[in-house]
C-alpha cells in the first residue's frame, strides 16, 4: 500500500516533544537538569530537595497474619473477581501499592513475588512473566521496586509492563530516583508509604486513565484542535510573558486532556510520558481548580534525579484551560503568578481565551459527518512530532468505547511484536475490520464496516490522509516555540 500524500500530515522539521518507540524502556532520556547547571544555565541541585520529604527511615513494625488475610481474599469475591491487579514492592518484599485490596492483608501475597523474583535472580536470570492459564503475570524489577501485574485482560506483556514503567515512573515524579534509591540504600525494610501518602490516587488514576487513552499505547499526545494563528498567538503570549524569567525550562497550556502548546528552552524537549504525567497529576487533582498551585515535580523522562517546580493554575474562571510553568528555581513563586496574569491578560485581548472554549465545546466531526461513512474510527499517529488525532466517536462504540480500544491494542501489538514486526496488518471479523500500517513517518488504524472490500479500503485510506493533511494545521502543533 502507498500514500498519495507527499509529506505526512503533521510532520515538522521541529518538535518540542521526543519521538521515541513508545515501547522502549523508560530509562533516563538524558541528565538534561545536569546538562543545564554545567553550562551555567540553571543552578540546580537534588540536595536542595532534602527538605521536601521527612528523611525518618525508620522500619516499619506492622505484622500480619498470612493465613488469615489469605482466607479473607480467598473468599472475597469482589477482589478476585478484578480483571487486573497491579502491586508495588520493595527488593526486601515490603508492600506499598494494591490497586485493589489493603496492601497489610496482602503482605503474605507480596511475600510471594518477592520470592519469586529472588529465586530467579540466583540464578542470574530475571523474571519477565508467567502465563497459567487466561492469566498472565507480568513482573518488572526496576530498582530498588518490583512491580507487578497479574491480568486477565487480552494485552500483551508488552503493553502490561509499560503500564508497569508508568507507575514507576508516577511513583518517580513525586520522590525523583535518586531519593527513592536513597532511601532503601539506608533502610531497605523501610515503609514507603510513609512518602507516598496521596499518592495512591494518583496510581489508580494513572492505571484507569492508561487502559482508557490510546495515547498511552502509541507515545503520543493529542492536541486542542486550534486554528494555527490562535495557537501562535498563545505561544507568542507566552514567551512575550516569560522570556525574561530565569531558568524557565517548560510552559504548557493543556485542556480536557490535550495540548495546546509546548513553549519549551532552547535544546530542551519534553517526552510524550512525562506528558502523560501531568496530564494525569492535572485531570486526577480537582483542587488544582480552586486556586494557583506550586508543585515539585520530578520528570522522569527528562531527567529523573531532580525536581522541577511547577505553578500550575486554571487561565480564568470562564477558561479552564490549565498553564504549567516549570522551573527548577524554588522562590519564584510569585513571579511566575505575575507572568501567568500577564499571560491572560494578553489571551482575553486577542480573544484567544474565546477560541479555546469554542474548541472544548465543539464536537469534533466523527468520520461519517467527514465524509468517510465506511470509516467507524481512527487513530493517526505523526511519527515527526508524536502527536496524534482521532476523529469523535460514534455508534457503535459510544457505549463500548473499551471495546475500541482493546481492537487497537492488539491491532498496535500485531505491528510492534518484538518477535515478529509487521508494516502492514488486515482484518476482519463478524463485528469489524481494521487496518493498521506503520510507515517511516506515521502510524495508522483504521476500523471499518465489516463487510467492506479491499479496493475500498485502499481508496478509503488515501482519502482519509488527504483529509487530515489538508487540516494538519488545525489539529497538530506544528510549531515548537522556545523562551
Amino acid at each position: 500500500m502507498s500514500s498519495n500524500v507527499e509529506v505526512e500530515p503533521g510532520a515538522a522539521t521541529e518538535s518540542g516533544l521526543v519521538t521515541t518507540d513508545s515501547f522502549e524502556n523508560f530509562e533516563q532520556m538524558s541528565s538534561s537538569l545536569e546538562e543545564i547547571k554545567n553550562t551555567n544555565a540553571i543552578s540546580h541541585s537534588e540536595e536542595s530537595n532534602d527538605n521536601t520529604h521527612s528523611d525518618n527511615y525508620e522500619e516499619s513494625t506492622n505484622t500480619v497474619e498470612g493465613s488469615e488475610d489469605d482466607d479473607y481474599f480467598e473468599h472475597n469475591k469482589e477482589w478476585t473477581s478484578k480483571n487486573k491487579h497491579v502491586f508495588v514492592l520493595s527488593l526486601a518484599g515490603k508492600p506499598i501499592y494494591s490497586r485493589y485490596g489493603n496492601e497489610d492483608k496482602l503482605a503474605w501475597l507480596f511475600g510471594v513475588m518477592q520470592t519469586l523474583v529472588s529465586f530467579v535472580q540466583s540464578s542470574d536470570d530475571c523474571i519477565k512473566s508467567i502465563h497459567v492459564g487466561d492469566t498472565n503475570f507480568v513482573f518488572l524489577v526496576k530498582k530498588p521496586l518490583i512491580l507487578v501485574i497479574v491480568s486477565k485482560t487480552k494485552e500483551s506483556v508488552q503493553q502490561l509492563t509499560s503500564q508497569l514503567n508508568y507507575v514507576f515512573n508516577q511513583i518517580t515524579s513525586i520522590l525523583t530516583l535518586t531519593r527513592l534509591s536513597k532511601i532503601y540504600e539506608q533502610r531497605q525494610n523501610y515503609d514507603l508509604r510513609r512518602l507516598l501518602s496521596g499518592v495512591e490516587r494518583l496510581i489508580d488514576h494513572l492505571l484507569n486513565f492508561s487502559e482508557t487513552e490510546p495515547s498511552f499505547f502509541l507515545g503520543a499526545v493529542q492536541c486542542l484542535p486550534l486554528a494555527s494563528s490562535v495557537r501562535d498567538s498563545i505561544s507568542s503570549a507566552i514567551v512575550g510573558a516569560c522570556n525574561k524569567i530565569k531558568n524557565l525550562v517548560f510552559a504548557i497550556l493543556l485542556a480536557n486532556n490535550k495540548l495546546i502548546t509546548l513553549v519549551r528552552m532552547k535544546k530542551y524537549c519534553l517526552h510524550p510520558a512525562d506528558l502523560h504525567l501531568i496530564f494525569n497529576l492535572v485531570q486526577a487533582s480537582e483542587s488544582l481548580k480552586n486556586s494557583e498551585s506550586w508543585t515539585p515535580l520530578c520528570l522522569p523522562r527528562f531527567d529523573p534525579s531532580g525536581f522541577l517546580y511547577g505553578h500550575v493554575s486554571y487561565l480564568s474562571e470562564d477558561c479552564q484551560a490549565c498553564l504549567l510553568l516549570l522551573t527548577v528555581e524554588r522562590d519564584v513563586f510569585f513571579v511566575l503568578s505575575e507572568a501567568k496574569q500577564r499571560i491572560v491578560e494578553k489571551l482575553r485581548r486577542g480573544n484567544c481565551l474565546e477560541a479555546i472554549n469554542e474548541s472544548l465545546i465543539t464536537k469534533e466531526e466523527t468520520c461519517f459527518t467527514a465524509g468517510f461513512p465506511e470509516i467507524r474510527h481512527y487513530l493517526y499517529k505523526c511519527k515527526s512530532t508524536a502527536q496524534f488525532y482521532q476523529p469523535c466517536l460514534s455508534p457503535p462504540y459510544t457505549q463500548t468505547r473499551q471495546h475500541l480500544i482493546d481492537v487497537y491494542k492488539r491491532a498496535h501489538q500485531r505491528l510492534h511484536c518484538p518477535t515478529r514486526p509487521l508494516k502492514l496488518v488486515f482484518e476482519r471479523s463478524s463485528e469489524e475490520a481494521i487496518l493498521a500500517w506503520d510507515t517511516k513517518g506515521f502510524e495508522l488504524y483504521v476500523v471499518f464496516e465489516p463487510l467492506i472490500t479491499t479496493n475500498n479500503v485502499i481508496d478509503m485510506v488515501g482519502r482519509l490522509l488527504n483529509w487530515i493533511k489538508k487540516r494538519e494545521e488545525k489539529l497538530f502543533h506544528l510549531n515548537a516555540p522556545t523562551f
